[in-house]
Order: structure tokens, then sequence, then C-alpha cells
């Protein structure tokens, strides 16, 4: 009975159904490469872990240590007189606002305090308000201003203006305080800023603030 004859395998074939046989050397190797993965995963893991926490925790403070600007109020603003043709010999503008630390922890530095006082864009007079200072956290400084005499430049061509102004209704000048103030935070104080409040306000024929801007904010801005 004739055997059925085989074709010989090549050299470097394995013969079906043979499974070869890998070395321990490079069972070890395969678990030490296994055990560096996931070490360099679990390190990877903590440090976001750690790097998120710390994002919140700054974010955090950051809100809650972040300075608010200071808020400045209008409450008062006359012209006696403003009815007098002849009024511009004896013109006076009394003012009346407020700055407001609205901060929990952060108080202000204050340079000298002014407050400049515009009609149509033309500053008809200036004068100091308040020396500097040091504003506490949710704290409020009341400023008192009065232009008059060499600090209220109005001549009867000013004047005029107003009465034609004050015939419609409605006088409109322009209130502006400035001044330079540094945060402070615990010990840290910040570099100065240069701080403008803007303040439109109206007064009507008796030269006496209107209701609709009594107790408005003024928009404050830095530079």
């Amino acid at each position: 009975m004739n055997t059925p004859s085989r074709l010989p395998l090549r050299s470097g074939q394995e013969a079906p159904g043979i499974k070869r046989q890998h070395t321990a050397r490079y069972y070890a190797h395969r678990v030490r490469e296994s055990l560096t993965t996931r070490v360099s995963k679990l390190i990877c893991a903590i440090f976001l872990i750690i790097l998120f926490v710390l994002g919140i925790v700054a974010f955090i403070l950051w809100l809650s240590l972040r300075p608010h600007r200071p808020r400045i109020y209008i409450h008062d603003f006359s012209i006696p007189g403003l009815g007098q043709a002849n009024g511009f010999e004896n013109a006076e503008i009394i003012f009346n606002v407020t700055a407001r630390n609205s901060n929990q922890h952060i108080g202000f530095y204050y340079d000298n305090v002014v407050g400049s006082v515009y009609y149509k864009d033309q500053r008809i007079g200036d004068t100091p308000l308040l020396n500097p200072f040091y504003q506490e956290a949710k704290n409020t400084t009341i400023m008192y201003g009065v232009l008059s005499g060499a600090t209220l430049t109005v001549n009867s061509h000013r004047w005029m203006e107003f009465l034609n102004d004050r015939s419609k209704g409605t006088v409109i000048f322009r209130l502006d305080v400035t001044s330079n103030i540094r945060f402070k935070v615990s010990s840290w104080s910040s570099k100065r800023h240069r701080m403008h409040a803007n303040c439109d306000v109206g007064v009507d024929p008796n030269g006496s603030i209107l209701a609709s801007y009594k107790n408005k904010r003024c928009p404050v801005y830095f530079t």
C-alpha cells in the first residue's frame, strides 16, 4: 500500500497547527511594558486632576478678589439764579457726588480728586474735591463741589446759551470726576490707574437737577 507523498516544508515555515513557543524573557518584557504604560497613564491622570483642581481654585479666587470699579453716583447739581439775565456775574454751580467701594476685600488709594463741569463738550470750570485718601472696602465717600468766581468760566455769551436751553425746558451739563487710584489687596497694591467718571446731568428752568438724573450712576473707565 502506497503512502501519500507530502510536500517538503520550506525553510523558516512552521508546520500547520504548531504554535511558536515564546521565551520567559519575552513575557517578562511584555509585563514590564504593560506596567510602564499603566504607571504613565496613572501619573498623567493624577497630573490632570491636580491641574483641574488648581484651575478651579484659581478661578474662584479670581472671582472673589477681582476688583470692581468705584461706583460714582450724582445726587445733586444746581445753578442758582439760572433765570436771571445777568446771572453770569455771580454764576455758581453746586454739586454733590458719592464714590462707593463695593468690593469685599479690596480698598482704594485715591490721589487728589478733581471735579470738572462741561457744557457742550467745553470745560467751563473745575475744582478740587478731595485730597489723597484711602477708601476701605464696602465704604462710601461723599464729595461736594462748588464752582464760582475764578473756578467757573462763564461769560455773557455762554450765559445766553444757558438761557436759550432753559427756554426749551432743560440745560444739559457733564460732570467729570477724575483721580489716580490704586487697588489694595491685603499688603499688595497695584500700579496707579487714571479713573474717569462721566456724569451727564440736566437741570430744569429753576436750575435744579431733574429727577431723571438724580441718584444716577455715572459710567467709569480707566486710562
